[in-house]
């Protein structure tokens, strides 16, 4: 659970908790939505296997190639459609922002989408040194992971210590709009950053009043620090505006998930469709050792509370992804739902029903919730596992 995952979503969480819902577990990890499909065959690394309407975001990554046998760094999976199977490290396909469960729709302007993935290698290959593809993220099973969006040596203007003038420093921006620098490249992941600073809201831009070509200044919203860096020419500065003016002005987007429960929570209890289980309930406040009866919808791993079955919107709920369900006896209730966090940082929930046989009716049906849900790491590895043909590019 990266720092990476964790800053990226905390919009979502102050706006979900608004809304009294208890999202903690979820914004930690990145999480994937196997649904109902629990078998093998159909677990989300088979998800190229049969196809079924779902949720894709596209975006245009261009690729600069590199040199050597496999120039631009990815592997794509033979299947329908084409998937993107490993991406690797410090590698052009990274540096673009092409990531793994990336689906190819398509290449240098041409649909691939019922192509052969060797057809489409081929195409790649027979174009232009800057490899264009139209990609799609299927963000309701496989969201997407922080990476760096920008990275290289810069120069760093510095006033601090013995040496002053211009030192040659490591950068990586971050998708989270942070920009971490390193005294060396072979540093990055090894050692701690030597400084981060976030760039949203802040002013950059060229700056000719050092005298020295290829200059540009960042000066960060908070505190009263104004960082000059030199470029080697003018297209890498160019670059790293371009990247660090999106990190300037960030677009915040929702898991389609979250955008999901979102628009539950503005329903009826009865309107949300198909639910897994739904009925009265007794939720433990521990603070005040008191237990409040809500009306409850269970739904893909979120738990729904409504004040009564006639309430226009929910008051709250529970993310439940990770979460683990058993019978306890607390106190002097003898069957109490306990739902247990993977992690003690997170909370524990104390749930009751009427009676010992609606509790089992509950525990049931909340397992069968949680299921529909894996960590992306585990959907990763099971995906990798899986022997098949792969192209790498």
């Amino acid at each position: 659970n990266s720092e990476e995952a964790r800053s990226v979503d905390l919009s979502l969480r102050s706006e979900n908790e608004e809304r009294g819902f208890y999202t903690e577990n979820f914004h930690s990890a990145s999480w994937v939505f196997r649904g109902d499909d629990s078998s093998p065959d159909n677990s989300p690394r088979c998800l190229s296997k049969r196809p079924r309407p779902v949720a894709v975001r596209e975006r245009t990554v261009r690729i600069a190639k590199g040199t050597g046998d496999y120039p631009w760094g990815f592997r794509i999976q033979f299947s329908k459609p084409i998937l993107v199977t490993e991406v690797d490290t410090n590698s052009a396909a990274e540096e673009a922002g092409l990531q793994v469960g990336d689906i190819v729709l398509a290449v240098n302007g041409t649909d691939v989408t019922s192509m052969p993935h060797s057809q489409a290698a081929n195409l790649a290959r027979k174009g232009p040194d800057i490899l264009t593809l139209l990609v799609g993220s299927d963000i309701s099973r496989c969201p997407n992971t922080p990476r760096p969006t920008c990275r290289g040596y810069l120069h760093k203007r510095t006033h601090s210590g013995i040496l002053k003038g211009w030192r040659k420093r490591w950068f990586v921006l971050k998708h989270d709009g942070c920009l971490h620098y390193y005294k060396h490249k072979k540093d990055e992941g090894k050692c701690k950053p030597l400084d981060v600073t976030k760039l949203e809201g802040a002013e950059i831009g060229v700056d000719s009043s050092l005298g020295k070509p290829f200059v540009f200044k960042c000066v960060p919203q908070t505190g009263n620090k104004i960082f000059y860096f030199c470029a080697t020419s003018n297209q890498e500065m160019k670059r790293w505006l371009e990247a660090m003016d999106k990190a300037v002005h960030p677009v915040h987007q929702n898991h389609v998930w979250v955008d999901v429960t979102l628009h539950n929570t503005s329903l009826p209890p009865l309107a949300i469709k198909n639910p897994e289980c739904l009925g009265l309930l007794h939720q433990l406040d521990k603070s005040r050792d008191m237990w409040t009866q809500h009306y409850c919808i269970l739904k893909d791993g979120c738990l729904y509370f409504y004040a009564g079955i006639r309430s226009t919107h929910a008051i709250g709920g529970i993310y439940l992804q990770g979460y683990t369900v058993s019978e306890q006896s607390l106190g002097s209730r003898r069957s109490v739902i306990e739902m247990k966090p993977p992690s003690e940082e997170f909370q524990t929930f104390y749930l009751c029903a009427e009676n010992v046989n609606e509790n089992k009716r509950w525990i049931t049906a909340l397992k069968t919730s949680i299921n529909k849900w894996v960590t992306l790491h585990q959907a990763i590895q099971d995906f990798m596992n899986r022997p098949l043909e792969e192209t790498k590019m």
